[in-house]
C-alpha cells in the first residue's frame, strides 16, 4: 500500500469516541421524550410534515439523512480496495458474517421472538412490520462508527478501511436483492419499487456526492487536512440531522410507545442476541483461520455493528413513520453505543487467549506503533 494510502488509513480511522457518540444512547433517550411530547402537542405540525411525500419518499426525512450520512461517507476512500488482499482472511471472514450470517440469523431471531415468544405483548397489526425492520437494521453493515470500534480495539487501520470500502460497494448491490428475498421468505409484501428506489436515494447517490467531493481533496497540498477541516465542520450537521430525524419519527409513534412502552424492550432482544452472536462468530472463526488480533477485532465489531442511518431511511420510506419497522430501526440506534462498547471490552480483554493459539501473528507486527492512528500523540 502507498504512503498516500497509509496517510488516508490514519486518518480515516483516527476516531476516538467522542462526546456525543458516548452518550448517544442519552441523546436517543431524550429524542424520545421530545419526539412524544411534540407529537402529542402538535399532531397537525406532525401530520404535514409526514404528508410531504414524492414517490413514497418523504422529503424532510430525505434531506436529513443526505445530511446524515454524506459526511460518514466521506471518509470512506474507495482506492482502499486495493488493500483488500492483504488480509484476505479477516476479509473473507466480515463477508462471510455480514451478508451470510447476519441478515439470515436476524430474520431467524425476529421470527422467533417478534412473530413467537413475545407476540402477545405486541400490536398484532405491526408484527410483520416490527420483522421487516429487524430485518432491514441488519442488511447493512455499518459504516462511519466502525472506525469508532477500530480504533477503540487497537485494530489494524488499513484492514478497516479497505473492508468498509469493500462493504459500501457490496451494499449498493445487494441490500434491495437480501431485503427483498427475507422479507419475501417472511410473507412481507415487498415494494420492490420503494425498496430500489431507497437504495439509489440513500447510497447510491450520498456515495456519489461523497466520492466527488473526496476528488476535490485530492488536488493541492494538505489535501489530508482540508478533508479533516470539512469533516469537523460537517460533524455538527450530521449529528443534529440524526436527532431531528429521531425527533420527527417518536412524533408518529409516540401514541404506540405511551400505550405499550414495553415494546422498545422487547425489540431490543433480537437485536442484542444478534450483535453477540456474529461479533463471537466473526471473532471465532478469524481465530480459526489464524488472522491477527488487530484484523479479528473490527472484522467481529464490523460483523456486529449496523449501518442504522439507512436502516431508518428505508424503514420510513418502505412502511412510513408510525409503522413498526421504523420503530425497530432506531431501538438499534438506542443501543448501539453501550452494546459495542461491551464487545469492545470483550476483544480487548481476550487478546492474551486470542493470541496464544499458534500461527496467529502477534498484534506487535501485525500493527505496529509506526502504522497505529495513536502513533506519536
Amino acid at each position: 500500500m502507498s504512503l498516500q494510502c497509509e496517510t488516508t488509513a490514519k486518518k480515516a480511522t483516527k476516531a476516538p469516541i467522542g462526546f456525543f457518540e458516548r452518550y448517544l444512547t442519552g441523546w436517543v433517550a431524550a429524542c424520545i421524550v421530545a419526539g412524544v411530547a411534540l407529537g402529542h402537542f402538535f399532531p397537525t405540525l406532525f401530520q404535514s410534515l409526514g404528508g410531504m411525500e414524492f414517490a413514497r419518499v418523504n422529503i424532510p426525512v430525505a434531506l436529513l439523512i443526505w445530511v446524515m450520512i454524506i459526511p460518514m461517507l466521506l471518509k470512506i476512500d474507495l482506492r482502499a480496495l486495493v488493500g483488500v488482499r492483504k488480509h484476505w482472511r479477516g476479509v473473507g471472514v466480515t463477508l462471510f458474517v455480514n451478508w451470510l450470517v447476519k441478515p439470515f440469523s436476524m430474520a431467524l431471531l425476529a421470527w422467533l421472538f417478534i412473530e413467537g415468544l413475545f407476540r402477545p405483548w405486541l400490536f398484532a397489526d405491526q408484527i410483520d412490520s416490527y420483522v421487516a425492520g429487524l430485518i432491514l437494521l441488519a442488511a447493512a453493515p455499518c459504516t462511519a462508527m466502525v472506525f469508532v470500534w477500530s480504533d477503540l480495539s487497537d485494530g489494524e487501520p488499513h484492514f478497516t478501511l479497505s473492508q468498509v470500502a469493500l462493504n459500501d460497494v457490496i451494499m449498493v448491490f445487494a441490500f434491495a436483492p437480501l431485503v427483498g428475498l427475507l422479507l419475501g421468505l417472511s410473507s412481507i409484501t415487498v415494494p420492490w419499487d420503494t425498496l430500489f428506489l431507497s437504495v439509489i436515494l440513500y447510497i447510491v447517490i450520498p456515495m456519489v456526492i461523497a466520492n466527488v467531493w473526496r476528488l476535490f481533496f485530492y488536488r493541492g497540498e494538505h489535501k489530508h487536512l482540508r478533508l479533516e477541516k470539512t469533516l469537523k465542520a460537517l460533524h455538527p450537521w450530521s449529528l443534529g440531522a440524526l436527532l431531528a430525524t429521531l425527533v420527527l419519527l417518536f412524533g408518529f409513534q409516540g401514541e404506540q410507545i405511551l400505550a405499550q412502552p414495553l415494546v422498545i424492550g422487547l425489540l431490543a432482544v433480537p437485536i442484542l442476541v444478534q450483535v453477540f452472536f456474529n461479533s463471537g462468530l466473526a471473532y471465532l472463526l478469524n481465530r480459526a483461520v489464524r488472522s491477527p488480533h488487530c484484523v479479528a477485532g473490527p472484522s467481529a465489531l464490523i460483523g456486529a455493528s449496523n449501518f442504522f442511518e439507512l436502516a431508518v431511511a428505508a424503514a420510513i420510506s418502505i412502511f412510513g413513520f408510525s409503522s413498526g419497522a421504523a420503530l425497530a430501526t432506531v431501538v438499534g440506534v438506542l443501543i448501539e453505543v453501550p452494546v459495542m462498547l461491551l464487545a469492545v471490552g470483550v476483544v480487548n480483554r481476550t487478546r492474551g487467549w486470542y493470541e496464544s493459539r499458534d500461527g496467529v501473528v502477534p498484534h506487535e507486527i501485525c500493527c505496529p506503533a509506526s502504522l497505529h492512528p495513536h502513533a506519536g500523540g
